[in-house]
């Protein structure tokens, strides 16, 4: 049986309730996977339990959005990447963040798709190195329903406009997660129709010899 996966659409919303909102339906998944585990049931498949026997399965939750300008920074990346001044960054409307998912400096503003899935990956495969190939699939497979040549370059995650152009490839999607007890969070930042001026402020995801793009 296919795990089910809760899709949301939330528009446009601020950077820090879309991350208390991941940080929530992680948590509650989480707790699910104790109370499972605790109780004697399983964590890997579904049992076939009645309803009421209080212990409901971990749920699994896509959600889409498109953030106002502002920049992330991962626990694994520097902050000496934003190469903005925080005055200038006021200037510009442009929030800054420093969270708990892997990866570098991004930003995120219109014109750009993010999706953040709260995956049980138990419910899935559990190989942090698959489901980041599986972000990436997705992309390249949309970038190619729209007519563009994209791919990943060797030891860099994330996805890429002509990657065997060399130094002249172009990220065109940013990928970073967490993953707590098999449970992700944050997700895949896809350029759609995104100004990207504002990459200027920052050297995206810490690489300083490629540059970025955008769908349209």
């Amino acid at each position: 049986m296919r795990p089910e996966v809760h899709v949301q659409d939330l528009g446009q919303a601020a950077y820090k309730p879309t991350w208390d909102l991941q940080e929530r339906l992680l948590k509650t998944s989480v707790d699910r996977k104790i109370a499972r585990r605790r109780a004697g049931l399983s964590e890997t498949q579904r049992d076939p339990v009645g309803p009421n026997d209080g212990y409901p399965w971990p749920e699994n939750h896509l959600l889409f959005v498109e953030h106002p300008h502002v920049l992330t920074l991962g626990k694994s990346g520097d902050a000496n990447h934003v190469v903005a001044s925080p005055e200038r960054l006021q200037a510009l409307g442009v929030e800054y963040h420093e969270i708990n998912r892997g990866g570098d400096i991004t930003y995120h503003g219109p014109g750009q798709l993010v999706a953040y899935p709260i995956l049980d990956l138990d419910q899935f495969r559990t190989d942090i190195g698959w489901y980041l190939r599986q972000l990436e699939e997705a992309v390249i497979r949309t970038c190619a329903d729209w007519g563009v040549s994209s791919g990943r370059i060797e030891g860099l995650t994330g996805v890429w406009v002509d990657p065997q152009a060399g130094l002249a490839a172009r990220k065109i999607c940013a990928i970073g997660v967490k993953c707590s007890r098999w449970v992700t969070m944050h997700g895949l930042a896809f350029n759609l129709n995104t100004d990207l001026e504002f990459f200027n402020l920052i050297v995206p995801c810490g690489i300083q010899d490629r540059g970025v793009t955008s769908l349209a």
